[in-house]
């Protein structure tokens, strides 16, 4: 009926066809996948990468001067499913000498024709800018083959009338001239630079004596205006606690006085009591009795009187009536 086929993770397995004339695809990576006996199709695609070497010889510069340039370039087919069957689609069935030979050709063509845009000295003196521009242009091609370049180097670049050996030469007299210009302009940067740097120095001890000062001042100012703080809300703490106390002391006097007031009512209301007690006693011992004895003397002056009035008035009879025998009998 099938097969059950297994990959690693360095390949890709391509199912296609099915049932029915189907023209599905699937691509699995380092995985398994079942195949119909007669009406499917398996086939594997490396996914390695792989190393060329792109190489042209005598191709002529933007000076026209012939160099020789050799290559490193590490690539591999891409594991995404669209640019996977892309590169099925290119290289599906062929070994893997064939499809380096394909992007080989693809890559030294683009190398080609970068060459002839360029002057020597951009290439000999820039390889990686070189190199990087190669990558760039070349990308899009191989991309479209479901090919990734992972990286592309420049290994040497040459030429046979001895161009690149005379330009070092004379790069080289420029170079000894630049070092000897160099030594002096840094001899003298030096000294200029070491007066900077004591200057720069003196600048920032002095900055940094200054901020001491600064800062021993600040807190010299802080610890004034701490204690200064403290000492007020002290003082207001003293004064709160004597104007409390003072308070205190007004309101116990005033409960004093108070008392004293009630005491003295009190005493005042006794006092008065005892006058009354005194003037009660007094009417009884004394005046009741002398009120007793004028009314005594009183009553006795009255007979008295009225003794004297009868004397008087017998007297008078005596005078008229003389020894009237009625007036004796009215006696």
């Amino acid at each position: 009926m099938g097969n059950c086929h297994t990959v690693g993770p360095n390949e890709a397995l391509v199912v296609s066809g099915g049932c029915c004339g189907s023209d599905e695809k699937s691509y699995t990576v380092g995985g398994w996948a079942w195949a119909w006996w007669l009406i499917t199709d398996i086939q594997k695609i490396t996914l390695e990468i792989m190393t060329l070497q792109p190489k042209c010889e005598d191709v002529e510069t933007a000076e026209g001067v012939a160099i020789t340039v050799t290559g490193v370039a590490q690539v591999k087919v891409m594991t995404d499913n669209e640019l996977l069957g892309y590169a099925c689609e290119q290289f599906l069935g062929k070994t893997v000498a064939e499809i380096k030979s394909v992007i080989l050709q693809t890559l030294e063509g683009h190398l080609r024709s970068i060459l002839g845009t360029l002057t020597v000295e951009q290439i000999y003196q820039d390889r990686d800018q070189f190199a990087k521009l190669v990558r760039e242009v070349a990308a899009p091609d191989v991309g479209r083959m479901g090919i990734e370049i992972l990286s592309f180097t420049i290994k040497d670049v040459y030429d046979k009338v001895d161009y690149l050996s005379s330009l070092g030469k004379s790069q080289t007299a420029a170079v000894q001239r630049d070092a000897d210009i160099g030594v002096a302009e840094a001899e003298r940067d030096a000294g200029i630079r070491e007066a900077e740097c004591k200057k720069e120095m003196m600048d920032v001890k002095f900055q940094a004596d200054t901020r001491m000062a600064d800062s021993k001042r600040e807190l010299e100012m802080q610890k004034a205006a701490f204690n200064q703080e403290v000492n007020t809300k002290k003082a207001e703490a003293q004064l709160a606690y004597e104007l409390q106390a003072a308070k205190e002391q007004q309101k116990i006097r005033l409960e004093e006085i108070e008392i004293e007031v009630v005491q003295r009512k009190k005493q005042i209301t006794i006092e008065e009591k005892e006058i009354l007690r005194t003037e009660k006693e007094l009417i009884a011992i004394v005046k009741r009795p002398a009120e007793a004895e004028a009314y005594k003397m009183q009553q006795l002056a009255e007979a008295q009187k009225i003794h004297s009035i009868n004397l008087l008035i017998r007297s008078y009879d005596l005078l008229i009536y003389g020894h009237c025998p009625c007036f004796i009998n009215l006696q």
